[in-house]
């Protein structure tokens, strides 16, 4: 039986992963803001479509307006920001053992990822935007990656539901 100041591997696991997703997208979303232009140019390329097939029956969706295509890309650093700064939350509320705020404050901060990756990026970008044709700007590797790390760590934070501190693992 553990005692109750025992740290329980479920809780220790959705502690360490969600602090390594908190991680990765704050230095995302950290590098996003410091060298906005290097992102800046993919977003562009993506809305506009510059880089695919240019099929006449698709290119009717390019947003070639660049006051557009850099809103866009702003919302995006938000919304990674935000993302960012519930995540770093959760964890310190995992550290302090606050186990059923911790694992509602991941849940928001897994599934905004999860929505901006798989909804925005391979969604939108992907299909809609015709990412998928581009050698050049096609992200849709990287935002498979952040959408499963993100839906695995989901699942684990939520297995620790119910559990308390002095039940066995």
């Amino acid at each position: 039986m553990t005692t109750p100041t025992a740290r329980r591997p479920l809780s220790l696991a959705a502690t360490l992963l969600t602090g390594t997703v908190a991680l990765y997208i704050a230095l995302v979303a950290f590098g996003n803001i410091t060298d906005f232009g290097t992102n800046q140019q993919f977003v562009q390329h993506v809305l506009a479509m510059d880089t695919t097939f240019k099929d006449d029956d698709l290119m009717w969706r390019a947003i070639t307006s660049k006051g557009l295509q850099d809103t866009a890309y702003v919302v995006i650093i938000v919304w990674e920001t935000v993302a960012a700064l519930m995540l770093i939350a959760a964890t310190a509320l995992w550290v302090r053992r606050d186990d059923a705020r911790a694992r509602r404050l991941s849940t928001y901060g897994l599934l905004a990822l999860m929505v901006l990756f798989g909804a925005g990026f391979i969604a939108v970008g992907g299909e809609w935007f015709s990412m998928w044709q581009s050698k050049s700007w096609n992200g849709l590797d990287a935002a498979t990656r952040v959408f499963l790390l993100s839906g695995v760590v989901l699942v684990v934070v939520q297995l620790t539901e119910g559990r308390s501190a002095s039940s066995r693992p």
